[in-house]
């Protein structure tokens, strides 16, 4: 008789069940993922309240990881605090014992197949027919994934019950059962899932391959084990992120250490309740459940001990982005007025860096020093950190700027700042514009069309140009030679958006591009244009005197005037 192990069988088995399960939360954060990240951010406002959001979240959810993840994200916003993003991820691990329990219940009670094989069925069928356009869409998907649950299950529940009735564990109990609970942190944190290697230990129990003390220990290991996604998570996070995560750590390791110790009671009160000889399966369940309550309640008292001890370890590093206004005052409004107009100059500069990295434009093409951003900070920062910083420099410029207004200023004062802080806001709506260009990029530049990607380079230039025709400007030292400057940059900005859209417009009588392909062109060169020319329009606030601003202001109108009367020409003799 052969009596070997089916590893392919159990692989598959543990293969089908995790596909299963990621079908399950995803389909269920896809169908009401906005209600679940609402209630965490909202119903979790105390202790208690935080603990049973995250245990009633977890058990619908069936992930705790998704979960911890969810408030490593909201405590990282400031939208959550440290303390209760603490009763959250103690919530969790009471919510996802109720794995155990649909495991134990229904995985070995019933006839796997009588079920499993119909959810499939009929999540499938229903997957086909309707299509992924259909509302029944991601509810085939939750029937699929919990037939595929319990169908990996079956699997690895047959694969290893005839192998299971000639093991002796007698040739490996002199190890301990420190042995068992490293292997279940070890396949957990491998697995990236406490559900997996509690389904697998649950499978050994069940077919006596492994005995109720042995189990116990590895479902320990696996508590401990699923706080590596938390901290994986954190890595590279802000200092609060890290706070959680390492909470998440001491709870799940102290729990760990609690239940370990006192294993031998916690297993007499469980056999109090359910017969371990008879029923260990759901022996297990219950004390899975057990231990993480007892551990709630433990560390219960010393969530604000626990939080406060978190922030002296990893306390705020505030990072400085502002370059002029640290150590500007607001008693003397002149010279706060220079350091503002000087920050805002360098939020002007941050913006250019950021568009030359997001078109993938080494900066030494325009600048011989890198970003202040880049130089103040221990490492280069990821795009979208970088545009977060900008954001955040922004932030304090209004900021300065709010006070300032509560100062004695003059009336020429109160214009000048006033025009500075619109160019601010240009600035920053022309970074908005860039962001909003990079998926474009993308396409274009790996697109099979040439005609794209010769527009994506055609991009990278005129930007180039334009940080050229800037920094020309910047040199010049009269006021009038400045203005005139401008104007130009202008004219040569409106010049090439004009031949710009000329060139679309033939290549689509030539049959180049696609409809498609023409509205990503058009709306690309828009923000583009656009971003343009409201850096200019924030260098001519920033710069350029009351007078000048004036004449550059009414050239700009004269401008719009002609254009508009143009077109009303060409549509009269269209018509």
């Amino acid at each position: 008789m052969d009596v070997s192990l089916d590893l392919w069988k159990l692989l598959a088995g543990l293969s089908i069940f995790l596909y299963g399960m990621f079908l399950l939360e995803d389909s269920i954060k896809a169908m009401s993922g906005k209600a679940f990240r609402r209630m965490i951010r909202y119903y979790t406002n105390g202790r208690l309240r935080s603990i049973g959001s995250g245990s009633f979240i977890t058990a619908i959810l069936q992930s705790s990881s998704a979960v911890s993840l969810m408030v490593l994200a909201f405590v990282g916003a400031g939208v959550m605090t440290m303390e209760n993003g603490i009763g959250v991820m103690m919530g969790a691990n009471i919510g996802t014992t109720f794995t155990s329990w649909i495991v134990a219940v229904f995985g070995f009670k019933l006839k796997i197949e009588s079920f499993a094989l119909p959810l499939i069925a009929g999540g499938g069928l229903i997957f086909i027919v309707f299509g992924s356009s259909s509302k029944l869409f991601q509810g085939s998907r939750l029937l699929i994934g919990f037939g595929f649950l319990f169908l990996g299950l079956a699997f690895m529940k047959t694969s290893v019950e005839d192998y299971a009735q000639h093991i002796d564990l007698s040739a490996i109990a002199d190890y301990g059962l420190w042995l068992y609970l490293l292997f279940g942190i070890v396949i957990t944190a491998l697995m990236q899932s406490s559900s997996a290697s509690i389904a697998i230990v649950l499978t050994g129990l069940n077919s006596g391959l492994i005995d109720f003390e042995t189990s116990v220990a590895m479902v320990i290991g696996a508590n401990v084990g699923t706080t590596v996604t938390v901290l994986l998570g954190s890595i590279g996070g802000s200092q609060s992120k890290k706070r959680v995560s390492i909470s998440h750590l001491i709870f799940n390791l102290g729990t760990g250490i609690i239940a370990f110790a006192a294993l031998q009671p916690l297993a007499w009160m469980v056999a109090q309740f359910i017969d371990i000889t008879t029923n260990a399966v759901m022996a297990l369940a219950l004390f899975h459940t057990l231990f993480n309550f007892i551990g709630v309640v433990v560390f219960f008292p010393f969530i604000g001990i626990l939080a406060r001890f978190l922030i002296r370890i990893f306390p705020d590093r505030k990072e400085i982005l502002t370059v002029y206004l640290t150590d500007t005052t607001i008693e003397v409004p002149e010279a706060a007025i220079t350091s503002l107009r000087k920050e805002i100059l360098h939020l002007f500069e941050e913006c250019q860096h950021y568009s030359l990295r997001t078109f993938r434009i080494d900066n030494k093409l325009v600048f011989d020093h890198s970003s202040p951003f880049e130089t103040n900070m221990a490492r280069r920062s990821s795009l979208p950190d970088f545009y977060a910083n900008v954001k955040l420099l922004h932030g304090e410029i209004v900021g300065f700027y709010v006070k300032l207004l509560n100062a004695q200023l003059e009336e020429a004062e109160a214009r000048e700042l006033e025009r500075m802080i619109y160019a601010s806001r240009n600035i920053m709506n022309s970074i908005k514009n860039i962001k909003g260009l990079r998926s474009d990029l993308e396409e274009f530049d790996s697109s099979d069309n040439e005609h794209l990607n010769r527009q994506y380079k055609l991009f990278r230039r005129r930007l180039l140009e334009l940080y050229h025709d800037i920094n020309r400007f910047l040199e010049i030292g009269e006021l009038q030679e400045q203005y005139s400057s401008l104007l130009r940059t202008v004219v040569h900005i409106e010049q090439m958006d004009k031949r710009f859209i000329q060139t679309v417009m033939k290549k689509v009588a030539d049959g180049v591009v696609d409809e498609l392909e023409i509205a990503s062109l058009l709306m690309a060169n828009r923000l583009f244009s656009q971003s343009c020319r409201l850096q200019v329009f924030a260098l001519k606030d920033l710069l350029l005197s009351e007078k000048e601003i004036r004449e550059f202001d009414q050239v700009m109108d004269m401008k719009e005037f002609i254009d508009e009367e143009q077109a009303r020409t060409r549509e009269s003799i269209d018509s």
